[in-house]
């Protein structure tokens, strides 16, 4: 037994042998991981890592001279590069808060070549100097999103765009939009709006502002109002905004010279002043106050007759307007245009100031009417030019999807009061 035992044992061995001498050894390769190359930085159209670069921001009392001095440009250079380009980009324009990017050579010199001007968000301007100089006015990329919100007044409508996180600019566009039929000034808690606008963003993230609003409805003291954006090629511009009806929302005059503002004093031709010994002194324009810096909106079309300084008038604008209507705005810090321009309503002309005899910052505005001061809110002004009737059937079709969207847009459960 012990004899078959140790042969038993041999066996096993022997075929252990055979099995490990069978078995082949598999080696796994190493695995070498590719080194990715660095992604490319690209800005304005130039490598970023092809050049050091600067930016920065305009300064108070920067100026085109100075900065490229600092970066070692001589003044023979500048007045080159300057009068080079002028045609394109006018240095002595650049405004204090605006960025920009200087590309310099990588070498031992640091050269300045290139200097990016960003006039806003989207537009900017490249001065080339590297070999011949080259100035070009070009745009970022945007990218346009269509988008909706709605919303109940509580107090103001700027601080209920805040509180729902809204794009301010909306309202800004929404108020001109109604401006001849809605005060601002004076919305009631409750009033409501839907509204259909159109946003603009760089690199999809960043917003640029608005590029339109399609449509919105403005409920006002239980009062409905559509508004739906149209191009009509028989008006100044090409686009108007109109009801559901096809009637035209713009009248021939705004209500305000300046958005969102109050009124401090109206016309009145028996207006006592304490100042003055209580004695009468007719007020013969409408004071709407504001921040000193505020925008001061011509009311309708026209062209500019005076812009001037005089007297207790201060700095101001004079704006005819056909042949029965003018209008004046008084006490400005600085005026925007230049006589003989012509404007559009809505159009910059100035900005609110104290210039001339006031006591705080406000534009006065007068208005006249066949060579005679009047009291504007008296007067049975003028609507806008209607849409023409061979316009109707196509404005009714173009607004039937876009007035279905924006009624099936809801007021959210916590919005109501």
């Amino acid at each position: 037994m012990k004899q078959i035992g140790y042969l038993l044992l041999i066996v096993v061995v022997l075929f252990s042998c055979q099995k490990e001498k069978k078995e082949t050894k598999v080696t796994i390769p190493e695995v070498v991981e590719e080194k990715k190359a660095p992604p490319v930085i690209k800005e304005f159209g130039y490598v970023l890592d092809n050049f050091n670069v600067v930016k920065d921001t305009i300064r108070p009392g920067d100026s085109f001279g100075a900065i490229m001095d600092t970066h070692g440009i001589s003044r023979t250079k500048v007045f080159e590069i300057t009068n080079k380009i002028k045609d394109t980009f006018n240095v002595a324009r650049i405004m204090a808060g605006k960025p920009y990017m200087l590309l310099k050579s990588k070498d031992t010199t640091e050269k300045a070549q290139v200097f990016v001007y960003q006039n806003n968000k989207i537009d900017y301007t490249v001065i080339d100097f590297r070999d011949s100089i080259i100035a070009k006015k070009r745009k970022k990329p945007v990218k346009l999103v269509e988008k909706t919100a709605s919303g109940i007044i509580n107090s103001s409508l700027m601080q209920t765009f805040d509180d729902l996180d809204l794009n301010f600019l909306v309202a800004y566009n929404m108020a001109d939009i109604y401006a001849w039929t809605i005060d601002f000034t004076r919305l009631q808690a409750g009033d409501r709006f839907k509204i259909i606008y159109v946003e603009k963003f760089i690199d999809d993230t960043i917003p640029a502002g608005v590029d339109q609003i399609k449509a919105s409805y403005f409920e006002h003291i239980n009062k409905p109002i559509y508004a739906f954006r149209f191009k009509d090629d028989s008006i100044t511009g090409g686009v108007d905004y109109f009801d559901e009806e096809a009637n035209n929302l713009r009248r021939a005059f705004l209500t305000a010279p300046v958005k969102f503002s109050r009124i401090s004093s109206r016309y009145n031709l028996r207006r006592r002043i304490k100042y003055y010994g209580n004695k009468i002194r007719p007020h013969r324009g409408t004071d709407f106050a504001a921040p000193i810096g505020t925008p001061i909106l011509a009311t309708a079309d026209g062209i500019v007759t005076k812009s001037e300084r005089r007297g207790g008038n201060g700095k101001y604008v004079k704006i005819r307007h056909n042949a029965t209507y003018d209008t004046q705005y008084l006490h400005m810090s600085r005026q925007a245009v230049k006589v003989g321009e012509f404007v559009r309503q809505g159009d910059v002309i100035g900005y609110i100031g104290m210039t001339g005899n006031t006591g705080g910052p406000h534009v006065c505005y007068r208005f006249w009417k066949n060579g005679k001061e009047v009291d504007p809110f008296k007067q049975d002004l003028p609507a806008s030019k209607p849409l023409s009737d061979s316009l109707r059937p196509k404005f009714f079709t173009f607004i039937e999807p876009i007035k279905a969207t924006l009624d099936s847009i809801q007021f959210k459960p916590q919005e109501i009061l």
